[in-house]
C-alpha cells in the first residue's frame, strides 16, 4: 500500500480524451485485468467521467463455447463499422440461457468507447487501442473476489475458467502493454504509469 492519494478519474479522462484516434474517429480504451478484479466498477466510473462514454463489456462478446476465442466476432460486429464512422450492433450473450440474443445492443462511435473485459488488451486489438488500462490485482486475489461475488452456483464455471484465463494471459498477456496500471484504494483508485509503451497525446 502506498500513500498516494486517488487519482481524480476526470483526469484520467481527460488525458486519455486527448490521445489520437484509434479506431476510425473511436478513441478506443481497453480495460483489462483478471477476472474478478474490479474492471466493469472502474469502466463504469472511467465512463461517468468522460460524461457518458459508451461501455462495451466483454462478457457480451464471449460465451461458453467461446470464452477468449470471440476476436472476429467483436471485429465483425463492432470494431469494424466503428472504424467506419458507422454505428455497431451487437448481440449480446445470456450466460444463463446460453445463447445470444434476439436484441442487438446499439453502439454509436463516439469520441472515446471503452472496452472493458478479460482479454481486451489482447495483441490482436491493440493496434485499434488508444490506451490499455490494466487492474493490477494478482489473479489469485482477483479469482477469489469473482468466487465471492458469483456464489457456489458458479463454483463449477469458476473451476473451468481458472486455467483458460491462466492459458490466455501465458501465450498472450496483456500487463506488460499497458500504458496505466489500475490500483483500488480505499478511497477510489490510484492511476500509475503502466511498462508499456508513452502515449503519445493529439
Amino acid at each position: 500500500m502506498t500513500g498516494h492519494p486517488p487519482t481524480p478519474l476526470p483526469r484520467l479522462a481527460d488525458t486519455l480524451r486527448r490521445l489520437p484516434p484509434s479506431c476510425g474517429l473511436v478513441r478506443l480504451v481497453a480495460v483489462d485485468g483478471h477476472a474478478g478484479s474490479g474492471k466493469s466498477t472502474f469502466a463504469r466510473r472511467l465512463a461517468e467521467a468522460f460524461g457518458g462514454a459508451p461501455v462495451l463489456r466483454l462478457d457480451d462478446i464471449a460465451s461458453h463455447a467461446e470464452l477468449f476465442d470471440w476476436t472476429e466476432r467483436l471485429w465483425r460486429q463492432v470494431l469494424g463499422p466503428l472504424s467506419r464512422g458507422e454505428t455497431a450492433h451487437y448481440a449480446t450473450y445470456d450466460w444463463n440461457e446460453r445463447r445470444f440474443g434476439p436484441a442487438d445492443e446499439p453502439l454509436p462511435p463516439a469520441p472515446v468507447v471503452i472496452v472493458e473485459g478479460v482479454g481486451a488488451g489482447r495483441r490482436a486489438l491493440r493496434p485499434h487501442l488508444a490506451a490499455v488500462l490494466w487492474m493490477d490485482v494478482p489473479h489469485e486475489e482477483a479469482w477469489q473476489r469473482g468466487r465471492r461475488r458469483d456464489g457456489p452456483v458458479q463454483s463449477d464455471f469458476w473451476d473451468g475458467w481458472e486455467p483458460e484465463e491462466r492459458r490466455h494471459f501465458t501465450e498472450d498477456p496483456s500487463r506488460p502493454f499497458a500504458h496505466f496500471l489500475v490500483r483500488q484504494r480505499p478511497e477510489g483508485y490510484e492511476v500509475l504509469q503502466g511498462p508499456g509503451v508513452t502515449l503519445t497525446k493529439a
